[in-house]
């Protein structure tokens, strides 16, 4: 074990889009695990869009990171200490905290995990966080049906991959948004959507209009600005609209304009945001559903792999500028059950 504790502090709130200069990577003397704590040797790091809001200072539902103060981030790691007799060291968790290569937290949060289930990243993306927002998301609110057409913004993404496969299972037609060829490729190939329009596309109304000719019956909102213009108006009767991010509109300094809202009345849409912490209870309910068909091959996702805690800084930075193609993750250390 390591004497030192590196990690990623926010040194100053950034004023649209971040910066490196926004953040300071130090060392620290190692933590102590108080009773009831456990000592976790991160592994791998979760990168979301969420976190810029948490570095803006905006009263928001959670709290903001303090200027000074460890980045906020989910991790995935070994038990490197145990002062609880329900974790060994040794076993592999999730719910250790923030950009940092160590953390002591409460056993109570934690989830153990087995690495013959699934990659222990997974659990940060399609059998974490990401991938409960997609079944909640869907569940509570677009309530997909047979025969309708959903449209996923941000498609190839940690939330969006999951929103679209889940959302074909229930028989729909699925059309993702995503950025570049590639990932239009691999939605349509890997994950069997329909189509997949590049958001970057000369005229995405028209763009839509071909693929979604029956009109738009669900939208999953990842994005904001331009997409959601574009989609907006060709929102069905009925139509419901997802609103889990807008991560477009992150780094703006000022809001932008928003569609004309006067069609939610003429059209009656429903249009509802959620936070997905609202609906920790169902993890365990969606992770017996997900495992499964992870493991069999049916559910599909992709990683972008950063190495080192280091990197971190840079990588969220790409993350919000859509350079990331699948669920961002920084590998802080070895992981002994994933051997090339």
């Amino acid at each position: 074990m390591e004497n030192r504790n590196r990690q990623v502090l926010l040194k100053r709130r950034p004023t649209g889009a971040p910066t490196p200069a926004d953040f300071e990577v130090t060392d620290a003397p190692l933590p102590d695990p108080a009773e009831g704590e456990v000592l976790v040797r991160g592994i791998y790091l979760s990168l979301d869009p969420y976190m810029r809001g948490r570095i803006s200072g905006v009263r928001s539902y959670a709290q903001p990171v303090e200027v000074g103060a460890v980045m906020e981030g989910r991790v995935v790691g070994e038990v490197a200490r145990s002062r609880d007799p329900a974790f060994r060291e040794g076993e592999y968790v999730l719910g250790g905290y923030g950009w940092q290569l160590y953390s002591a937290v409460s056993a109570k949060g934690l989830l153990k995990l087995d690495p013959a289930e699934a990659p222990l990243s997974a659990a940060l993306g399609v059998l974490g966080m990401p991938g409960l927002t997609a079944y909640v998301g869907l569940d509570e609110i677009g309530k997909p049906r047979r025969g309708e057409t959903v449209v996923v913004s941000a498609a190839s993404g940690a939330v969006g991959a999951v929103v679209g496969q889940l959302s074909r299972r229930a028989g729909t037609r699925v059309v993702g948004i995503a950025g570049g060829s590639d990932k239009c490729r691999w939605v349509e190939a890997e994950l069997g959507f329909d189509a997949c329009i590049d958001h970057r596309s000369a005229d995405l109304g028209i763009a839509l209009d071909r693929v979604c000719p029956k009109g738009i019956d669900v939208y999953w909102e990842n994005v904001g600005g331009a997409v959601q213009q574009a989609v907006f108006p060709r929102l069905n009767d009925f139509g419901r609209m997802v609103m889990c991010g807008m991560v477009a509109e992150y780094n703006d300094v000022e809001p932008r304009p928003g569609p004309n809202l006067t069609s939610a009345v003429r059209k009656r849409l429903k249009i509802q945001g959620f936070i997905v912490s609202d609906q920790w209870q169902r993890f365990g309910e969606y992770r017996a559903m997900a495992a499964p068909l992870l493991k069999s091959g049916e559910l599909k996702y992709r990683e972008d792999i950063v190495d080192g805690l280091d990197r971190a800084p840079e990588a969220f930075i790409g993350l919000l500028q859509g350079r990331n193609f699948g669920k961002l993750v920084v590998k802080l250390g070895d992981d002994p059950t994933r051997r090339v």
